[in-house]
């Protein structure tokens, strides 16, 4: 053996070193990776994601815990796919199904939205996401994320609502209005007009209501007419609240004067009776403005009511008139003020 060689021991020695060196490294990427797996798990649970995956061969599913608690089944538990489906609307599984099929079809993926019922019967809303994965062509995974958007559902559903709605009355706000209003212009025959009249209501004493018994009063008045407007145009088209004590109805598309004439006629009546708040009693009345969507664009359709609603006021409120085809047609309640 030369001088410089290494015994055995040396060798020995210096393979122990490089395992533990080895070793050591290898206990450092499994503790980073159990790092980066909590976090993982910290995230998921934070933003409610889970993972799931099913094995096209037999449809066995493989859950991560979110998709457990998303569905409120216990973890670790066998998730059946026939029976994760009871939870979805029937709409729902047909519409899953169907991208589903597609997906595995076109070896692609697909995402939806959808509400459940969990196990416990609890409403959640959840999105789904789908990968196919394929072997040679064939199809053989499909795996995803399961996420509780149930907040983001409900806050998206109030933000409409608030852009769509009067909050005070639960009536279409003036930006609903407008927009049903446009879809006149779009309509190009009298067949797929939207809509056949427009009534704009003012209300005729609600300012001094307002002042002499305060705002709670006024919000009260608000909320009792426009259920009494709700009630009488359950039919309608659309009732809007545009703003202040300002009201529009939209009548259905084969809508004339008769109907409008006996719509006004209700809402004027109606709206005549006392409203009683706290022991009070309140008395507000009300103008309308009608006019007949005859070859007319909207922005003029608007006009013409306008202008019969300042009709009504001038001939003494409490009452309606009708503007047609650039006439004015004085119509009224035979009660109501000359």
């Amino acid at each position: 053996m030369p001088p410089d060689a290494p015994d055995d021991a040396d060798l020995i020695a210096a393979l122990k070193a490089q395992i533990e060196a080895q070793q050591a490294i290898i206990d450092e990427q499994a503790a980073l990776l159990a790092h980066s797996r909590k976090i993982f798990d910290r995230s998921s649970a934070v933003a409610r994601i889970g993972v799931w995956e099913c094995d096209l061969s037999d449809e066995s599913l493989i859950w991560t815990d979110v998709v457990y608690d998303i569905f409120d089944l216990p973890r670790g538990s066998t998730p059946i796919r026939g029976q994760a489906l009871a939870c979805y609307p029937e709409e729902s599984v047909r519409e899953l199904t169907k991208r589903r099929n597609k997906a595995i079809e076109d070896r692609t993926g697909f995402s939806l939205d959808a509400e459940i019922i969990t196990f416990k019967g609890n409403r959640r809303w959840i999105r789904i996401t789908a990968t196919v994965e394929s072997v040679d062509g064939v199809a053989v995974r499909i795996f995803g994320m399961k996420q509780d958007i149930t907040e983001e559902k409900i806050l998206a559903d109030r933000n409409r609502y608030l852009a769509e709605f009067d909050t005070l009355t639960g009536l279409a706000n003036r930006g609903q209005f407008q927009t049903k209003l446009s879809l006149f212009d779009a309509a190009s025959t009298s067949k797929a007009k939207p809509f056949g009249a427009l009534l704009l209501i003012d209300l005729d004493e609600f300012k001094p209501v307002n002042d002499c018994f305060g705002h709670a009063a006024g919000d009260a008045c608000l909320t009792v007419v426009a259920n009494r407007i709700r009630n009488i145009c359950a039919g309608a088209e659309l009732v809007a609240r545009l703003g202040g004590d300002e009201f529009a109805v939209l009548l259905g598309p084969h809508a004339q004067f008769e109907e409008a004439s006996e719509t006004a006629r209700a809402i004027v009546t109606q709206l005549g009776l006392p409203i009683d708040h706290r022991g009070q009693q309140l008395w507000v009345g009300a103008s309308v403005g009608i006019a007949l969507a005859d070859n007319c664009t909207s922005s003029q359709l608007a006009a013409m009511a306008d202008s019969a609603l300042y009709a009504a006021k001038d001939a003494g409120r409490g009452t309606f008139r009708i503007y047609k085809r650039g006439v004015e047609k004085r119509t009224r309640d035979s009660s109501s003020a000359a």
